[in-house]
């Protein structure tokens, strides 16, 4: 395995790299890739927003956000990573309300318990939009 680098003139230098170091760059040269293709997507999506909000004459503005158990983080630029992140916090909280919310309140009713049925934001539809595929 090598890491080729051109230097000054076209000069073209080969690098030895270990097993390790190899996956490594394998690893890097992936996380930027995928990097870039969200980083195109979410920049098409906000270009369909903008021209469907000037179509439209929207007063609000528009956005794709998706909360987290922990609450909202704000940053300039949402990365890859930040979605990954996200999503594997929208799982547990699915998870959460699945078992807490949806499944002991069936046994609660169905032990005859008299206990108040407890409202929650179901984000089985942000999960959905995720792992779904595209609609056309």
């Amino acid at each position: 395995e090598h890491r080729t680098i051109m230097g000054k003139d076209n000069k073209k230098m080969e690098i030895p790299l270990t097993a390790e170091e190899a996956l490594g760059s394998r690893d890097a040269l992936a996380k930027a890739i995928y990097s870039g293709i969200f980083d195109w997507l979410v920049g098409a999506i906000n270009k369909q927003l903008i021209k469907a909000k000037t179509e439209r004459h929207f007063e609000s503005i528009l956005c794709i956000g998706i909360l987290d158990i922990f609450g909202f983080e704000v940053f300039n630029t949402n990365s890859l990573e930040q979605l990954f992140i996200n999503y594997a916090n929208e799982k547990l909280q699915q998870f959460f309300n699945q078992y807490v919310f949806t499944s002991e309140q069936a046994l609660y009713s169905e032990e005859g318990l008299g206990v108040e049925h407890v409202k929650f934001y179901d984000n089985q539809d942000c999960l959905n939009l995720i792992e779904g595929a595209p609609q056309k």
